[in-house]
């Protein structure tokens, strides 16, 4: 039973040896210690702010990036709607451009046309007048007595002619 219980001398020898370890450790090492746990706390402290900090700016520099995307899929997309616009606009100009081409060929086509009508007709009354005057002249050579000789001689020269083909 002795080991249950302690004498005094044990206790007093034991209570002297911790209290010259608690002043020991009171003078020398509770200081630093404790400095350095307030120095670790004050480090964990200051990182987790600027841990919270960076977070912050990180989400802050998030929202900028989406809105940074945001404008520049606006941009493309009015980049896209003014190109689209530039072709269709170059598109149906030279589709103009092509319409007045054709109507302006058109018109000289038209224009040349008639011009060739004309020197046709100009050759053919032409043509007319010096077979009018032919016949007349012959018709006046032949001195006929009979006017019925002088119809006929008449109608016989215009059968005659080339350009009164009967088909």
């Amino acid at each position: 039973m002795d080991l249950l219980t302690p004498s005094f001398g044990l206790i007093i020898w034991t209570l002297l040896a911790f209290l010259i370890v608690f002043f020991v450790l009171k003078k020398f090492a509770w200081g630093p210690i404790l400095s350095s746990l307030n120095e670790r706390e004050k480090t964990i402290a200051d990182s987790l702010s600027t841990a919270e900090r960076v977070k912050e700016e990180m989400s802050q520099m998030k929202s900028e990036n989406e809105a940074l995307m945001a404008k520049a899929r606006d941009e493309r997309a009015q980049m896209l709607k003014e190109a689209k616009e530039t072709r269709d606009k170059i598109v149906n100009e030279a589709r103009e451009q092509a319409k007045i081409e054709a109507s302006k060929i058109v018109a000289d086509s038209y224009a040349a046309i008639e011009n060739q009508k004309m020197a046709a007709l100009t050759d053919v009354k032409n043509e007319i007048g010096n077979m009018v005057i032919d016949i007349s002249e012959k018709v006046i050579r032949k001195a006929l007595q009979n006017k019925g000789d002088q119809e006929a001689y008449i109608r016989q020269l215009a059968n005659e002619l080339p350009l009164l083909d009967k088909k």
